[in-house]
């Protein structure tokens, strides 16, 4: 499913063997009957291994294998402009405000304009919305977009973002070695702590545009 024409019908659950409350955390999602997904790809496979590095591997692999590829330079971004995100999430976290318990996803242009923001309990969920919410308004990809995450940047975050186009990945703090790892391969900008006038750049220095050197790493 690539196109939001794919989609016959949104709904919520309905089935009355499940709890009335739940049903509203169930959403049935309907094809044009022409379609044939592949559900395969849809798999999730879980392995240990006290082999160094191999996971990565595997992941940035299958994102090759389903046609991903390296993110094109377009555009640079003022460092003024990352620097004005964090500020702008956190007011736009109305429901954060009264809980303390949520985490968000935003959206901005690459002016450090407020698109979109969506919250959930959890950080990958938040981007899911966001992303989903796009979709459904036939807006993606987002070639020329910045998203930013409260929590940590992880595989998780980045590869949703491969997904879409985005070029440049905020977060207020630390992204996982597999998330810069991916990050690296795909040409994507991956900004972690990101708080006042700070910010670590651990891959795709070349879309930030600052007025003197800076070291990343």
């Amino acid at each position: 499913m690539k196109n939001r024409e794919d989609i016959e019908k949104i709904s919520y659950c309905i089935d009355p063997e499940i709890d009335g409350e739940q049903r509203q955390n169930i959403v049935n999602i309907t094809l044009k009957s022409e379609l044939n997904p592949n559900l395969k790809t849809l798999e999730r496979h879980f392995f240990t291994t006290s082999a160094c590095g191999i996971c990565g591997k595997a992941s940035i692999e299958s994102l090759h294998i389903k046609g991903f590829s390296a993110i094109p330079l377009k555009s640079e971004v003022p460092a003024e402009v990352i620097y004005s995100l964090p500020e702008k999430l956190s007011n736009a976290q109305r429901v954060f405000k009264s809980t303390g318990g949520l985490h968000a996803a935003a959206l901005f242009d690459t002016q450090g304009e407020l698109l979109k923001l969506r919250e959930d309990v959890g950080r990958h969920n938040a981007l899911d919305k966001l992303i989903g919410s796009e979709f459904l308004a036939g807006i993606l990809p987002l070639n020329n977009h910045i998203v930013m995450v409260s929590g940590r940047s992880s595989f998780e975050i980045i590869q949703k973002c491969i997904t879409v186009g985005v070029p440049i990945v905020c977060a207020v703090s630390a992204p996982s070695s597999l998330a810069v790892e991916i990050a690296r391969e795909f040409n994507i900008t991956l900004i972690g702590f990101l708080r006042g006038k700070k910010f670590n750049i651990y891959s795709g220095v070349e879309r930030i545009k600052v007025g003197q050197k800076i070291e990343y790493t």
